[in-house]
């Protein structure tokens, strides 16, 4: 038996009379009821796989209050159709605590486990035993290197990153990473995949970051640094990005609301692979701050306090 060292998910095979390739999936860890919803609602069986039945009953508990809240919106002038939507979705998802009497037979595995390297290659290394040979695997992560991940299975080419953004119901974009060892059917395969389950896929290669955090990370560090510096109060700040450049949050609402050790965790990363760079480097202002454990919206206090 394998068994996850968080949530894991698997998708079982979409039906072929839906027009799109069959396709299995595994999936780990926090964005576990989400996916779901939007995988089981888009016509994928699923297969929800943890350690223990009382995990799995709290989490198919988790995945059906979510559901509710999209059917209400989804359907808030038909009641009926809102109960169908529900019933239905749910028919399609079952549970079992053996990673491996599934993943043998999946067409596509993606993981969305703790952002530990270690924990990750041991994950992989394990489900590469199971796992048939056509079998793609893809990571969600949003701060490791992809290639890293990759090298600890037998099948580089059928290997990338799959990276899905929250509220994923809500959220249309999804980063697929590409390394110098992926082949070409799997980059297609995957693209294909996330359109079957409504988003848009934009493709980046194994780059720090990928796309969007590349880009936001070294915008929202070098809003503290200028904090920092006492050139601007962070409270002026926010409110010159929302009014001035449009955005919907300010930097240090944006860092509160994702999670300080979220952010220190992919700036440390980055730093580490790369020393000399400016924009990886570390912020006194956000170690303190995750060292007393004020980590933002999620602990009461960040950069601001919240009631």
């Amino acid at each position: 038996m394998v068994t996850c060292p968080s949530p894991c998910t698997v998708y079982a095979q979409r039906p072929q009379s839906s027009g799109s390739a069959g396709v299995t999936c595994v999936l780990l860890l926090e964005l576990i009821h989400l996916h779901l919803s939007v995988a089981a609602a888009t016509g994928h069986t699923v297969v929800l796989v943890d350690q223990t039945e009382d995990i799995l009953a709290k989490s198919r508990k988790g995945i059906e209050d979510s559901l509710r809240k999209v059917a209400k919106k989804k359907f808030a002038e038909n009641p009926k159709a809102a109960d169908e939507f529900i019933e239905k979705t749910l028919s399609s998802i079952s549970t079992s605590t053996d990673a491996a009497s599934v993943v043998h037979s999946t067409d596509l595995v993606v993981e969305a486990i703790v952002e530990n390297l270690k924990v990750k290659n041991e994950l992989f290394q394990r489900l590469d035993k199971f796992a048939a040979e056509h079998t793609i695997f893809a990571s969600n992560t949003s701060s490791l290197q992809i290639t890293s991940i990759a090298n600890s299975t037998t099948r580089q080419d059928r290997f990338a990153g799959l990276h899905f953004f929250n509220p994923v119901p809500v959220m249309k974009l999804v980063e697929v990473i590409k390394t110098p060892m992926t082949s070409q059917k799997t980059f297609e395969s995957l693209v294909d995949f996330t359109k079957t389950l409504g988003k848009h896929p934009v493709s980046c290669k194994d780059t720090p970051g990928f796309i969007v955090n590349r880009l936001l990370v070294p915008y929202l560090l070098e809003a503290v640094r200028l904090h920092e510096r006492g050139d601007a109060s962070k409270e002026d700040i926010d409110t010159a990005m929302k009014l001035g450049a449009g955005y919907p949050m300010g930097p240090f609402e944006l860092l509160d609301y994702v999670g300080l050790d979220t952010t220190k965790f992919i700036l440390d990363g980055w730093h580490e692979m790369d020393t000399k760079n400016p924009l990886f480097q570390p912020s006194p202002s956000l170690n303190k701050l995750v060292a007393e454990k004020k980590l933002g919206k999620k602990t009461g206090e960040g950069y601001y306090k919240y009631k």
